[in-house]
């Protein structure tokens, strides 16, 4: 029976958000493929959640291997060729994460097979797949095919493939592998967690977010009344952190935090995708930026097209009326 095989990424003995989201999208493809789904967990300590992987996958390949650590790409690379080689999936997936960047193209090149990178979406036409990126900072999709190859191989974006619940009972293969080659060079020593600031934004139930539409650090304080008025918590994008208006912690997106607030009110936000993986997860988003076509709106259930610095006093001073 043909497979599709997820690579599967974990940190602190626990499965990573993306390969959850790949492991649901790999799902989808087998049923509709009437393929097998291999799931392939390389580490120091994968027992503690290999059983967790067969709620989705028929197969978990389960492989403990110290010089892996907690996913170093060279051995894990090592591994997965082995494995490929020798199960031939016509479609292996992985997340488009700082792992599979570093992975995903040396493992391409080495098995000679056609890689796409960063997709928004995966999908079989008349048994062929098909790969969606998003180009332009998302004003463009585009959709690629690829060459007749015995194996393709996609890394999907983070946050764009639903989790979805599984419900197979699949079986956990324990493999031994013994590395032909010695990573020494590069090796797992631990984590190291930035300390925080006395600001948790992943527990705010509303955020007043900012982004390079603020100008400068001394208006920061014009949505900070905003915050105050709704009761909130500021939080910003990258552009904001990099010039240091406000804290690292404050930050929202792929190299910030996941948030998932009931409010988020994003000012002078254009939207780019990796803010946007942060927050998509929302209960209501509102955008305010003078760019009516910003990639922001496309995410938000209200938007408002205007200068953020006439529509933030207004907000304030009706916030303030229905307060009082």
């Amino acid at each position: 029976m043909p497979e599709i095989l997820v690579v599967i990424e974990h940190r602190k003995q626990r499965v990573a958000d993306i390969s959850l989201q790949m492991l649901s999208k790999g799902r989808q493809l087998a049923d509709r493929a009437g393929a097998d789904l291999l799931a392939v967990a390389i580490g120091s300590d994968v027992v503690s959640f290999s059983d967790e992987l067969t709620r989705w996958a028929d197969s978990v390949l389960a492989v403990e291997n110290l010089a892996a650590g907690e996913m170093l790409a060279e051995p894990s690379q090592e591994i997965l060729s082995s494995v490929i080689r020798e199960r031939k999936p016509f479609l292996v997936l992985m997340g488009h994460s700082s792992f599979g960047i570093d992975l995903a193209p040396a493992l391409a090149i080495e098995l000679g097979t056609p890689l796409i990178t960063d997709c928004i979406d995966i999908s079989l036409v008349n048994g062929s797949v098909r790969a969606i990126r998003s180009l332009y900072n998302g004003k463009v999709n585009a959709v690629y095919s690829f060459t007749p190859s015995e194996t393709i191989m996609v890394t999907g974006r983070i946050g764009e493939f639903p989790v979805e619940e599984g419900n197979r009972e699949g079986k956990v293969e324990w493999i031994d592998f013994s590395p032909e080659e010695k990573h020494d060079f590069k090796r797992f020593e631990g984590y190291t967690e930035q300390e925080a600031a006395g600001v948790d934004i992943t527990q705010a139930e509303v955020l007043i977010s900012v982004g390079r539409g603020i100008k400068d650090k001394s208006n920061i304080e014009v949505a900070e009344r905003l915050a105050h008025e709704l009761g909130g918590v500021l939080a910003c994008s990258r552009p904001v952190a990099d010039y240091g208006w406000l804290p690292a912690e404050y930050q929202v997106g792929l190299s910030g935090k996941t948030v998932n607030p009931k409010l988020y009110l994003a000012l002078g936000i254009s939207g780019a995708f990796q803010h946007i993986v942060g927050m998509k997860g929302a209960k209501m988003i509102i955008a305010v930026n003078r760019d009516n076509k910003a990639p922001i709106f496309r995410v938000a259930d209200y938007g408002i097209v205007d200068d953020i610095f006439k529509v933030i006093p207004l907000l304030v001073q009706k916030i303030s009326e229905l307060r009082n």
